[in-house]
């Protein structure tokens, strides 16, 4: 079983910035690709960021030039640093992994519980 917990989401102006943290543990035996998706009322989850265990990103159109994706693989680890963050950035923020359990590449796609960003006009 793999638990991915969230940090760093709150209140903040438009302009500013927050950093969003995600910490994975149990049965890891390796994490590939990792990354955050915004949740959108009636749609699923939508990409804002992800990273590969190499270290290859990739950004959303929206979020280009703002946001930065970066990880830490000895920490299982993954963060989001937002900056000029916009009122159009709210919403609650999922951390995600594609995590490995065994030697044979048994994978699992782990989800955290969410982090509640709001961005004020």
């Amino acid at each position: 079983q793999v638990q991915l917990v969230e940090s760093g989401g709150g209140l903040v102006q438009a302009g500013g910035s927050l950093r969003l943290s995600c910490v994975a543990s149990g049965s890891i035996f390796s994490i590939r690709d990792m990354g955050w998706y915004r949740e959108v009322p009636g749609k699923d989850h939508a990409l804002i960021a992800t990273i590969t265990s190499r270290g290859w990103k990739n950004y959303a159109d929206s979020v280009k030039g703002r946001f930065t994706i970066s990880r830490d693989n000895a920490k299982n680890a993954v963060y989001l640093d937002m900056k000029n963050l916009k009122p159009e950035d709210t919403g609650v923020y999922y951390c995600n992994a594609e995590t490995v359990w065994s030697s044979l590449g048994d994978t699992l796609d782990a989800w955290g519980q969410g982090t509640l960003v709001t961005v004020s006009a």
